[in-house]
């Protein structure tokens, strides 16, 4: 009698891990490549960025301030090697100086009369009015322009958008939108800022009662318009418990490690 064959194994599933947890899923060396390749770009690229702005801004002061000063009071005229940001400073001192000498009588005096002849050109005249006006209103130290944001309806009710509130309209512009049927509220002039550009965008005048105005930082909104909504406002207790879960992901992650190291073996 021939014998008979051997019964067919079927493959056992693999045991539970202790506590009845489904055992983890080990990363391949791929994905761990690609996961800390991910994370280079994402601590290294703001850092690029920021180091490339900075010392883009710093080349272009240079380029402007250095051709005025006279060669021999460069220092380097008499080094081997050019001094990057000397422009930027002298820039500073020679503003911060101005500002010192504008504060005083003669500094007046000397500022006062060169408006004057500054008033008496026919096109230049109005081009710098209207920028020291536009520079007064935004670096004022009292000024209140474009330091609150706000939501408005806008384009259609129902979907609101990120404004800045700029300042309340002039005398002969309410009244002039009194005339043509506007709301008895104090009006607004409004700027709303586009994205991802934020330097362009609308600019209108709305009653005080349509603006619901926001608690944010003027950055924390500008990084919401820039990121079209990506980058949501700081929520530093968040922060700290994201922070805390990223920790513990880690922590608990080099423990299985170490776990299958001897398996391993």
């Amino acid at each position: 009698m021939a014998p008979s064959p051997p019964p067919t194994q079927v493959p056992e599933p693999d045991a539970p891990a202790p506590g009845g947890a489904t055992p983890k899923t080990r990363v391949s060396a791929r994905g761990r490549l690609r996961t800390y390749f991910l994370t280079g770009i994402i601590v290294a690229g703001p850092l690029a960025i920021t180091a490339y702005i900075t010392w883009w801004f710093i080349a272009l002061i240079d380029s402007f301030v250095k051709p005025l000063v006279p060669t021999s009071y460069l220092p380097d005229h008499y080094l081997p090697f050019s001094i990057p940001g000397l422009g930027l400073v002298i820039a500073f001192l020679a503003v911060t100086l101005l500002g010192f000498l504008t504060a005083n009588l003669v500094g007046r005096s000397v500022i006062e009369f060169g408006e004057v002849l500054l008033a008496r050109t026919p096109v230049i005249s109005g081009l710098y009015k209207g920028l020291r006006q536009i520079f007064e209103t935004l670096f004022s130290a009292n000024g209140t322009s474009f330091r609150t944001v706000g939501l408005v309806e806008f384009p259609v009710k129902g979907t609101w958008s990120v404004v800045f509130l700029s300042a309340p309209a002039a005398p002969d512009i309410e009244g002039a939108l009194r005339a043509r049927g506007a709301a008895a509220d104090e009006l607004v002039g409004v700027f709303l800022p586009c994205a991802p550009n934020p330097t362009t965008g609308f600019f209108f005048y709305l009653p005080r009662a349509e603006v619901v105005e926001l608690g944010l930082s003027v950055d924390d909104a500008a990084k919401l318009v820039m990121s079209a909504g990506v980058i949501q406002p700081e929520d530093p207790q968040g922060r700290l418990n994201a922070m805390a879960g990223s920790l513990r992901a880690a922590q608990q992650a080099g423990e299985a490690a170490a776990r299958r190291e001897p398996q391993d073996a």
